[in-house]
């Protein structure tokens, strides 16, 4: 039976799809469950007591996989009486009831702005044996103040922002996530520093618009300010930020870049297109002059900056020759990585419904051009760090091959990723002494297009106390604010009324 028995807690598991903020809100929903009484059921264990679906709306195949993943589990649950099935995120925000209609066994839809209401929800589906639909058409309080169970012992998320106030035609976001609505720099810094006490050494700040962040508040240098003051938070070593918009991107934040030493030269700028035909199209208010411009000031500001991008191939109405203005573009920029994305019609986008929609083969040939010169230039500029020294952050689960190579991975400071041997120049392995959240110095002997490879001895191993809490086992919390919500057991024994109008 999945039920748990009387007097022990209900297990539960998160299952993740798409972007960094989904993966910040699961860490969220984690803390949410572990505060009302729920423990994390092993990885192995294929019957927890509730299994919640954080999901992605953004490509066209998340409807496909969310009801595949539901069907796989609706024998599972017709033999275990009392497992709950929940379904959050993007894709709960816009087909709400919908979901429950195609597979009535889910017990629990939540949207994105009520991350919150989860534990209340479970409890009352329980009770009721009916299903709970509740979704939000705004926050009902900023994410960033519920409780939060941290992945990581090294690396931490915070959010500055929810939601966008960009238009972009191919884009369902932002009537999913809503308006933007910002932190303020004070909450923002406060969580860097309680993620810092508790030994992280490094913090992305998120957001889906990084620079246009200080909207609300009426300062458009608040992000640039907000890099520097991370700068003054002793312990804090790598500063990273995702994602910023060419179009509000200002030359304040690239100097704060190179002038703050924990900000990280890497720098993570969707392009989408080279084409400006396409880039009008798409709504996205740059052209490609301005944003080849930014990449120049920003290299000349840090010579050594990795910068990364995000590219849709087929656009509706993208010609070849627009096409080979993306593939110039690339070429020009130099990138370190990119994310390559055939285009997927999203229903509810203006895109869906635009004339000039192509063919799947057209497309197809286009994207695997495309990843031909990506690689191309990746590769090549990887090939430009054989010989260096670098520092390496050591990772989780960054090296499928380590435990086959012998080897261990982790990022460099400019997000490249790192994988290293661990055997000291006598010979003895330093496996077992370095730990995730420690800092190697390696010197790089091999590139790849992905990554970069260090087969000699490290130069320098340091020790952190990310590292000390990698090796103890602890993961990072942050308490948040917790209202009224429901712990799981028996409810504390009532005071005894008190005397005098008690029996009024």
């Amino acid at each position: 039976m999945t039920t748990a028995a009387a007097g022990s807690p209900r297990t539960y598991q998160v299952r993740t799809y798409g972007c960094q903020m989904n993966v910040h809100d699961s860490e969220r929903i984690s803390g949410l469950l572990e505060q009302a009484g729920y423990v994390r059921a092993p990885q192995a264990d294929d019957t927890p007591d509730v299994v919640v679906f954080n999901t992605c709306a953004v490509r066209e195949n998340a409807d496909n996989r969310l009801y595949g993943n539901l069907g796989h589990l609706r024998p599972v649950k017709d033999k275990h009486p009392g497992m709950q099935i929940a379904v959050g995120g993007c894709l709960a925000q816009k087909d709400r009831g919908e979901i429950v209609r195609k597979a009535p066994w889910v017990d629990v839809v939540f949207g994105t702005h009520n991350i919150g209401s989860l534990p209340v929800l479970l409890e009352r589906a329980r009770h009721n044996a009916a299903a709970e639909v509740e979704i939000l058409e705004s926050l009902d309080v900023f994410p960033s103040t519920l409780p939060t169970r941290r992945e990581s012992t090294y690396a931490g998320w915070v959010s500055i922002s929810v939601g966008c106030n960009n238009t972009c035609t191919f884009c369902i976001v932002p009537s999913l996530r809503g308006k933007e609505k910002d932190r303020r720099p004070g909450d923002i810094l406060s969580e860097v520093r309680a993620l810092v006490d508790e030994g992280v050494l490094e913090v992305t700040l998120l957001g889906q618009n990084v620079n246009s962040y200080g909207v609300e508040f009426g300062d458009r240098y608040a992000f640039g300010k907000l890099l520097r003051a991370c700068g003054d938070i002793d312990g804090l070593e790598r500063v990273r930020f995702t994602s910023p918009h060419p179009k509000d991107f200002t030359d304040d934040v690239i100097a704060a870049m190179a002038e703050t030493p924990n900000v990280c030269h890497s720098l993570h700028m969707p392009l989408q297109s080279g084409s400006d035909e396409v880039l009008r199209a798409m709504r996205r208010s740059y052209r490609s002059e301005r944003y080849l411009g930014i990449i120049e000031k920003v290299r000349a500001a840090m010579p050594d900056a990795a910068i990364t991008t995000d590219i849709i191939v087929g656009f509706p109405g993208e010609t070849e020759a627009d096409f080979q203005r993306t593939l110039d573009v690339v070429r020009e920029a130099r990138f370190s990585s990119a994310f390559t994305f055939q285009y997927s019609k999203r229903p509810g986008t203006p895109a869906a419904t635009m004339d000039g929609q192509l063919p799947k083969q057209v497309v197809q040939e286009r994207y695997e051009r495309l990843i031909a010169t990506v690689e191309e230039i990746t590769w090549a500029e990887n090939k430009r760090l054989v010989g260096e020294t670098v520092e390496v952050l050591v990772a989780v689960g960054e090296g499928r091959k380590d435990e086959r190579t012998g080897r261990m991975s982790g990022r460099a400071r400019d997000g490249r990723l790192v994988h290293f041997a661990t055997e000291a120049p006598g010979g003895e392995s330093l496996a077992g002494q370095i730990r995730p959240g420690d800092i190697v110095h390696t010197t790089i002997t091999y590139a790849a297009p992905h990554h970069l490879n260090a087969d000699g001895a490290p130069v320098a191993h340091r020790r952190t106390r990310a590292g000390d809490a990698a090796e103890a086992g602890r993961s990072p919390r942050t308490p948040g604010v917790l209202l009224g919500l429901p712990t799981l057991g028996a409810p504390p024994v009532a005071p005894a009324p008190a005397a005098g109008c008690a029996t009024h």
